[in-house]
């Protein structure tokens, strides 16, 4: 789908300011976002009755949920993360069942699971965390410009919830038709988006 002349400026606009904006934030401010994001996503029912989680191996100015994470592995229950298949040039969930071995160096800078790693389709996922630069309260996501996480999770049935800093949210994000809204946004903060109304804290 082509993007709208009218919309795409603005989102270049905004993804712009909020990159300024998060590389002003300390990375103690970071860490201490990421941990009482951990705490909010951890009271979810929804967190807890998930068997499949999608995560996602952060970048320089994403929280960092990895504690999340490997959680998920030592309770038993299945992770699977974004790796870029060069094939389709696009991005597919793949299985990892041990976060020190089966990461490898990915397609920009960040750990993907490797080839040998059993690809997972998104339905099969009952919770997917989801980074992004800025969201809104009717969970409105503005990524980084490349649709990767608007197609990844174009057939997501499970919860899909964003995750952020108190920073990223934002009084509306410039969206499209084709772009995906969340179920949820955990910031540290609180809940928002459509799924949230009964969870505010």
């Amino acid at each position: 789908m082509n993007p709208s002349p009218e919309i795409s400026p603005l989102k270049a606009q905004v993804r712009a300011a909020m990159r300024a904006r998060l590389r002003m934030l300390p990375p103690d401010g970071w860490k201490r976002q990421s941990a009482e994001v951990c705490d909010r996503i951890r009271s979810l029912p929804e967190w807890a009755e998930a068997r499949w989680v999608g995560g996602y191996v952060p970048m320089r100015d994403e929280l960092d949920l990895v504690p999340l994470m490997r959680e998920v592995l030592a309770s038993g229950r299945r992770l699977a993360l974004p790796a870029f298949d060069g094939n389709s040039g696009q991005y597919g969930f793949r299985e990892v069942g041990d976060w020190d071995r089966d990461l490898l160096p990915g397609r920009y800078g960040v750990g993907e699971p490797g080839s040998g790693c059993a690809a997972v389709p998104v339905t099969w996922l009952d919770f997917v965390l989801v980074p992004g630069l800025a969201f809104d309260a009717r969970g409105g996501r503005l990524g980084r410009g490349k649709g990767f996480y608007d197609r990844l999770l174009a057939s997501a049935v499970g919860v899909t919830c964003g995750v952020g800093g108190d920073e990223q949210l934002l009084s509306a994000v410039p969206v499209e038709a084709h772009d995906i809204r969340l179920n949820l946004v955990a910031l540290p903060k609180g809940l928002y988006g459509p799924g949230a109304q009964d969870k505010r804290c």
